[in-house]
């Protein structure tokens, strides 16, 4: 890309145009986001490519295909849009912004039940900071540098990351209101079990459950507790669910106290070079102060 733009000095307007037709697909939909007739986009872009000396897009049937080359300036250009963003909104506040994108990443319990209502309630404030979520129970996507903040629930986080505890999360044994008018007896041993597949080999909850209940085979088994929660509110069965995903929600009831010696923590961790980061500090804080169980 140096190579071939050696002799032309890209600018804002260039990137916004290669950023509009990556976007929208289509001439027709660029000219929108741009404000120009179609015909103004077409120039536009087959001036770029001959100043550039090689094509951006690829017609095709289903429109304009960036190449490489494309893809890689539509990613400055975004970084562009967002530093334009910041700028604009730090006049605006008469101060400094916190700008940048934080990678974070945790299940899609914790996501669904704690980390979504969090968000909401303090992300305004930070209109030029960008996150990209990811579900996953892995906490080597740290270490790999995948992600920036992970929120895991663990009893023994990882010695080489930073972490904040939030609290401590317990199990209980739990059904719909309709599964339990449908079965006879009340023996754990003679219900429908729900639980995670083999995704979670050593959740709490199964641990419990081959332990004490040793002679039971789930009937259906998920990769996450979000699913294993959702089966067992449809009345499919029963299962041991974290106390977060319980709520106030009347379609979940406790078949007995929490699961004594099976809890576990939520912890919000980062890496130790992260902390250098305003962006990555900033959402860690927000998300301490706004997480703590009770």
């Amino acid at each position: 890309m140096i190579n071939a733009s050696m002799h032309y000095r890209l600018d804002y307007p260039d990137l916004s145009l290669i950023l509009a037709l990556v976007r929208g697909g289509s001439l027709a939909r660029a000219a929108q986001l741009l404000k120009v007739d179609v015909s103004t986009v077409f120039r536009s872009v087959r001036r770029l490519e001959a100043a550039l000396g090689q094509p951006l897009f690829e017609k095709s049937r289903a429109g304009y295909l960036p190449t490489s080359l494309a893809r890689a300036l539509c990613e400055q250009a975004e970084r562009a849009e967002q530093a334009l963003e910041a700028a604009r909104i730090g006049v605006e506040q008469g101060g400094a912004v916190i700008t940048g994108t934080v990678r974070l990443t945790c299940s899609d319990s914790v996501l669904q039940a704690l980390l979504l209502p969090a968000l909401a309630r303090f992300m305004p404030a930070y209109p030029a900071l960008h996150l990209e979520l990811s579900t996953s129970n892995d906490f080597a996507n740290l270490s790999r540098r995948d992600a920036d903040i992970a929120l895991r629930l663990t009893r023994t986080p990882p010695e080489h990351l930073v972490g904040r505890h939030l609290g401590d999360v317990a199990y209980r044994v739990c059904a719909s209101p309709a599964y339990l008018r449908s079965i006879s007896s009340d023996d754990l041993r003679s219900m429908t079990w729900i639980a995670p597949d083999d995704f979670l080999p050593d959740h709490p909850t199964v641990t419990w459950r081959r332990q004490h209940l040793p002679g039971v085979v789930p009937a259906y088994r998920c990769n996450s507790m979000l699913s294993v929660t959702e089966l067992v509110r449809a009345g499919l069965g029963v299962a041991a669910l974290p106390d977060f995903l319980l709520g106030d929600s009347q379609s979940l009831v406790p078949l007995g106290e929490p699961l004594m010696g099976y809890d576990t923590a939520l912890w919000l961790l980062t890496r130790p070079d992260c902390r250098a980061l305003r962006s990555v500090v900033t959402l860690f804080d927000e998300l301490g102060g706004s997480l703590q169980l009770r």
